[in-house]
């Protein structure tokens, strides 16, 4: 058996191009469809593709609207969680400085140095266990906001990618 090359490979080629001015003004040029009706066609296909440009349109209409909802939503829910986040701040800063105010309170009080040396080291413990304990309570209250905030968008761009597929 010969490898195939251009050389040896047989080609029956008709030369005799069809004759255009044979054919009759209504016989059928390619594709089954007469020659004097592929205007319409496109004009088909032209409506085809407004209608359903329109369709987008009024889609992306609909998912820009719920899209805005979910974002003033987020938004609202952010804004509240600040809010509520600088309440928080304000309330430890103002347990923090009475606890200050305590300390020194105390501290004029005392009379020996082993006092005012016990009094340090309860004041330092008393303030390690309050900083750990206010900065668990921001945290909590940091990914509620956080999650306050995201379940909107997340819920309204999930909607929103299922209406538009």
């Amino acid at each position: 058996m010969k490898p195939v090359s251009d050389a040896n490979m047989n080609v029956d080629v008709n030369n005799n191009p069809p004759n255009p001015k044979a054919a009759g003004p209504h016989e059928k040029r390619g594709f089954d469809t007469p020659f004097f009706a592929a205007p319409g066609i496109f004009d088909g296909l032209a409506e085809q593709n407004l209608i359903r440009a329109q369709q987008n349109i009024e889609k992306m209409k609909m998912a820009s609207a719920a899209i805005n909802d979910a974002l003033r939503e987020a938004y609202s829910a952010n804004a509240k969680g600040a809010a509520d986040y600088a309440a928080k701040v304000i309330e430890f800063s103002g347990a923090n400085t009475s606890s200050a105010l305590d300390f020194l309170t105390d501290l004029v009080s005392t009379k020996l140095p082993s006092e005012i040396l016990q009094l340090a080291a309860a004041q330092g413990c008393k303030n390690f266990q309050a900083t750990a304990a206010q900065s668990r309570e921001l945290w909590v209250l940091t990914r509620k906001v956080a999650s306050e905030t995201a379940d909107p968008i997340k819920k309204s761009f999930a909607s929103v990618l299922q209406k538009a597929a």
